[in-house]
């Protein structure tokens, strides 16, 4: 009788066991179809490694313009008029947004044949579709404290945001570049 109830308990702690292990590995693979878990891209983790201080581009989920709007789908190019940096998840220009404001735009009517050409970055980290709208917003508040500042709206032209590592710090990712381009 002891052994029928010994083989009872073991059947009951295999079985027990058993559905403890599904419940885990079906929980990992939820997390990671929802981005949970955040295991590096091979390719992406050597080419920082390889080259720690350069930009590295990583491409991003695409964001589709507003009615009317047009993002600029080209490599970067031009000289960088002025950069402005923003807090972590905030779209509001920084503090110091009208000085670089104002260096732009003496950058720009020094060049009047030039077009001004925003790109929004941000980093890898977190949801993409998020980052990329964020990174869309504040190029707009760029370009909209441009326009207000006496830039003519058909001067200026936002780019598509990209996901980047800029120097390797976090607030390069977080950022808006002005460039003066053809």
């Amino acid at each position: 009788m002891l052994d029928e109830q010994d083989q009872g308990t073991r059947i009951g702690v295999g079985v027990a066991l058993g559905v403890v292990l599904l419940l885990i590995v079906g929980l990992l693979g939820w997390l990671t179809m929802r981005g949970g878990h955040k295991a590096p891209a091979t390719a992406l983790a050597q080419a920082v490694k390889a080259a720690p201080a350069a930009a590295v581009q990583v491409p991003t989920a695409s964001v589709a313009p507003a009615a009317g709007e047009a993002f600029v789908d080209a490599p970067l190019a031009g000289t960088v008029a002025g950069t402005l940096y923003f807090a972590v998840g905030k779209a509001e220009l920084p503090a110091d947004a009208a000085a670089a404001i104002a260096a732009i735009k003496r950058e720009a009517t020094a060049a009047p044949g030039k077009k001004l050409v925003l790109s929004g970055f941000h980093d890898a980290s977190g949801d993409p579709a998020k980052n990329a709208e964020l990174a869309k917003n504040r190029a707009k508040a760029v370009r909209a404290a441009l326009q207000a500042d006496g830039i003519a709206p058909e001067r200026i032209a936002l780019r598509k945001p990209e996901s980047t590592t800029g120097d390797g710090s976090s607030q390069a990712a977080r950022r808006v570049e002005v460039r003066l381009a053809d």
